[in-house]
């Protein structure tokens, strides 16, 4: 999947957060209900929901201008497999929340922007390519501090747990993707490799 197919879920991705948001506007309905409530039977749908659900417009304006930029790179050095990661980061970071997470209504796409940086970081890495390198340097300079801010439990209303969750999975999606299906010999793409010795 190269091109138009990876723009379309992209935007459809990000479309679908703006309509979860505007449901919000239907008086007497409140979509948050549906977000993740750890270890709730209820909460279970949360897992998928989550990230589509937001507290309000700066919620979902904050997320959206990271996750623009995260997707960006995610398309440049991962097409084949994007949509892959990105799902896969919803699920595990929904799934380690639900199980490790306060209780809480956790709503909104934080969980998938944490986890798309550690997967950009910890494949960067691991890949040892410049290109790439560069990319993980960049995410963790754009959103360092807020990265290791959000994941404190220092201010009221954040979930940092569910930043936790989404960055753990991340990370562990994408090394667990470098030890899978991973021939050195052969790169997936034409980034050129550093060569560290």
């Amino acid at each position: 999947m190269t091109g138009t197919p990876q723009l379309s879920w992209s935007v459809g991705l990000i479309a679908a957060m703006v309509i979860g948001y505007l449901v919000s506007w239907i008086p007497g309905f409140d979509p948050n209900v549906f977000g993740l409530s750890p270890r709730t039977f209820g909460g279970l749908l949360g897992i998928v929901t989550m990230p589509f659900l937001h507290a309000g417009l700066w919620h979902l304006l904050a997320n959206l201008s990271s996750l623009v930029v995260l997707l960006g790179f995610l398309l440049v050095f991962h097409s084949q497999k994007a949509l892959e990661v990105v799902l896969e980061v919803i699920l595990l970071g929904g799934i380690l929340l639900w199980i490790f997470g306060r209780p809480a209504i956790h709503v909104g796409a934080s969980g998938l922007v944490y986890g798309l940086a550690g997967y950009l970081i910890a494949v960067g890495f691991a890949q040892k390519r410049f290109l790439e390198l560069i990319a993980s340097v960049v995410v963790a300079f754009l959103y360092g501090t807020s990265l290791v801010w959000g994941l404190l439990p220092i201010r009221p209303g954040v979930s940092w747990d569910g930043h936790l969750a989404g960055l753990l999975a991340g990370v562990a999606i994408g090394i667990w993707g470098e030890t899978q299906n991973r021939d050195p010999a052969a790169p997936s793409d034409d980034f050129p490799r550093l060569s560290i010795d």
